[in-house]
């Protein structure tokens, strides 16, 4: 069977983050099914919204939108009543239930949560942070970070660190090389969370392949030898059961889903830190 197309059209008064993230996890679901995104973000005028009209008008589909602007709204729902363009309002439902719960009305602010508050700061200093202490880098105050990863080579500890410093987690990673001892600080570390990532030797293999082919490199090493990569794996997981640390296997994982699984450990270690 061949894969079916349509067109979704995310219409956003901000970065456009939320939608896409909606969109996509729905689309997911659907197989054979594939969208054709056409993303407008920053939409907070009416001539921004002539422009998403118009890709409306000449190619109709299915239109999700975030405007807090009711003015902007009820002018893009007549054109996709108007295009036969199903529509939704992806905030409303929410705002009803918020507004029914607390008994009170809220107030027309676009962009709201990417206001430059001191969450928003926090996250900065996180990302400032973890881009220092990337690939082993300042291992000496490890300690200050909130989150530590560490594993061998093509774990994911890269993407995982920055996606976590995107919540706001300072996170360092730490790579484990065949024949170097870890940090010691690692022995000592209290404050932050330590966590071990780990995947099958099938995986790890094939990441690093790939990885010596986009540099020209020669495969011809114990780098991406099956046995070698096994042995490596087992002595990291040998000192993360030695030391305790909890440990995620990422093979079948997305980015996603390890940072997740890391958010909920580091809740549990940060009562019990508070706790001692």
């Amino acid at each position: 069977m061949g894969r079916s197309y349509f067109h979704l059209h995310l219409v956003s008064d901000s970065t456009g983050e939320t939608l896409i993230t909606v969109a996509r996890a729905v689309v997911a679901q659907y197989e054979g099914v594939a969208a054709i995104e056409h993303v407008y973000p920053l939409v907070r005028s009416n001539t921004q919204l002539e422009r998403v009209i118009s890709e409306i008008e000449t190619a109709p589909g299915i239109v999700l939108y975030t405007l807090v602007e009711q003015d902007l709204a009820h002018r893009l729902e007549e054109v996709c009543r108007n295009t036969g363009s199903p529509h939704l309002s992806v905030l409303e439902p929410v705002h009803a239930l918020l507004s029914s719960y607390l008994g009170t009305h809220s107030t027309a602010r676009p962009g709201a949560q990417h206001m430059l508050n001191a969450e928003y700061f926090k996250r900065i200093d996180a990302m400032n942070f973890t881009l220092l202490h990337d690939d082993g880098h300042l291992p000496h105050d490890l300690d200050d970070a909130d989150v530590i990863l560490v594993g061998v080579s093509r774990t994911s500890k890269t993407p995982t660190a920055i996606y976590l410093a995107n919540r706001g987690l300072k996170t360092a990673n730490i790579p484990l090389v065949p024949g170097v001892p870890p940090p010691s600080v690692l022995e000592t570390a209290r404050k932050a969370l330590i966590v071990g990532l780990v995947a099958t030797p099938e995986r790890i293999v094939q990441i690093r392949q790939n990885r010596l082919l986009s540099l020209n490199a020669d495969d011809d090493t114990s780098y991406v030898d099956r046995d070698a990569v096994a042995e490596e794996l087992a002595a990291s997981r040998r000192l993360f059961a030695r030391n305790g640390w909890p440990v995620i296997d990422v093979t079948r994982r997305s980015i996603e889903e390890t940072a997740a699984a890391i958010i909920d450990h580091y809740r549990d270690h940060r009562l019990r830190f508070i706790a001692e």
